[in-house]
């Protein structure tokens, strides 16, 4: 989430290896795009229409009241996605490596896991998930995704205590997944459970600018791609894994591709969620230096889609540029077009995806998928309408948002860069 020109805890664009800079400036290089005359040329013409606009490239209809948003803490470090149990406690993320319970109103003492010994903040880095088995109520189990001392992403599970529910065991860990990481950029991080019962790890494009390696759209990596693997079932294990693969995964058996891979084409999903009405699948992911792309793929959606970057930034051209090999050209039908996208005028720069609201305290934004801008502050409010998508901007500000979450009654929960703790609420 960071890029050497413009804003948060790193979603960068730049075509260079990130360099740490100070904390301070950590904040201020992220989620935006390169402006730095790196990046290569972009066409301004949309493959679905004539003059770089498109269908999905929205302009809000209208402001959308009666909503504020509220400072419920604030953390010595980012908090960077949370985590809803059956029992009401929320489970919030530090990038520095702490998770932390909050409950009854209060934020727990003592951390319940503190990796902060095996995580590194550098670029993009740092404890970027956690997700809750399914039947966590049960098994206690739970599973993080972190970018290791050596900068590469990291997929563990975990479970509490025998003794005590609000403390993990740090001898628990099992590592699930190893991936190296090419630069310290573009992690993705995000893990989620689909009501599939299975679990979905969002994996960036490795970093640096325009995906050089093309992994996005090469077959032999993990990089770029929306992985779904069954972490039960040990009877249906093979080759050694410590998790077995959904017998309806895509590429299963279609070498060179992944059997873990469920989608390609992707160059940053930082944040993505299911709706827990209807299963629905929502992604946000950070588009290069002109476009952020909302994607949503319906419940029952077949699998094995393919996002389009590159060659793809949204609906625009990413230049000239194609991955060599069987790569589809610009436009071509096979790419699954965003729902929604925007582009960096009025000091926009790079897309939170966040959640379906299913919460009852603000009758107002029912059903509708709520997602921010990181540098600008904006929050929308999106909801299908007759002709495309209705989009309200709310009446609040949130700057530097780099998480959304939801708690287990449904209502939303922002995480910014410096720390801060939200909570939307009814507006008095």
């Amino acid at each position: 989430m960071v890029n050497a020109s413009g804003p948060p805890a790193q979603l960068s664009r730049s075509r260079r290896p990130f360099r740490a800079p100070s904390a301070l400036l950590l904040g201020l290089i992220g989620l935006a795009a390169c402006r730095d005359g790196s990046e290569p040329e972009v066409s301004t013409r949309s493959p679905r229409s004539d003059a770089g606009a498109s269908p999905t490239l929205f302009s809000p209809s209208g402001t959308l009241g009666g909503v504020a948003v509220v400072e419920i803490d604030r953390l010595t470090s980012t908090p960077i996605s949370f985590a809803p149990a059956p029992d009401g406690r929320l489970f919030i993320v530090q990038r520095k490596g702490l998770i932390r319970i909050y409950a009854d109103g209060r934020l727990l003492p003592n951390p319940f896991l503190d990796l902060s010994e095996e995580v590194t903040e550098n670029g993009e880095g740092g404890l970027l998930s956690m997700a809750l088995h399914p039947r966590f109520a049960e098994n206690g189990r739970f599973f993080v995704d972190y970018t290791n001392l050596e900068g590469n992403t990291v997929v563990a599970s975990y479970r509490p205590k025998e003794t005590d529910p609000n403390l993990a065991d740090p001898q628990s860990a099992t590592t699930l997944l190893a991936i190296d990481q090419p630069y310290s950029n573009h992690n993705g991080g995000q893990l989620q459970f689909g009501p599939d019962g299975y679990l979905y790890i969002g994996m960036g494009d490795g970093g640096s600018g325009g995906d050089p390696a093309c992994n996005a759209q090469r077959p032999e990596t993990l990089l770029g791609k929306m992985l779904r693997i069954d972490v039960d079932h040990p009877e249906n294990r093979t080759g050694g894994r410590p998790y077995a693969i959904p017998p309806d995964n895509p590429f299963l058996g279609a070498n060179p591709l992944p059997d873990e891979a469920w989608a390609i084409g992707l160059r940053n999903p930082w944040r993505f969620s299911f709706d827990r009405a209807n299963g629905d699948l929502w992604i946000g992911d950070v588009g290069q230096n002109r476009r952020e792309e909302i994607d949503h793929l319906p419940a029952g959606t077949p699998p094995g889609r393919n996002f389009g970057w590159k060659p793809m930034e949204a609906s625009l051209c990413y230049g000239d540029e194609r991955c060599p090999g069987t790569t589809p050209p610009c436009g071509a039908p096979e790419f699954v077009a965003p729902v929604l996208e925007y582009d960096h005028d009025d000091g926009d720069c790079s897309v939170t995806g966040g959640y379906v609201y299913r919460g009852r305290a603000i009758p107002a934004l029912a059903g509708r998928y709520l997602f921010a801008d990181y540098c600008s502050g904006k929050v929308w409010a999106a909801a299908p309408g007759a002709n495309g998508y209705d989009v309200k901007k709310l009446d609040l500000e949130a700057p530097f948002v780099v998480t959304f979450g939801e708690d287990q009654a449904g209502e939303i929960w922002l995480g910014t860069l410096e720390g801060k703790v939200l909570r939307l609420v009814p507006k008095n």
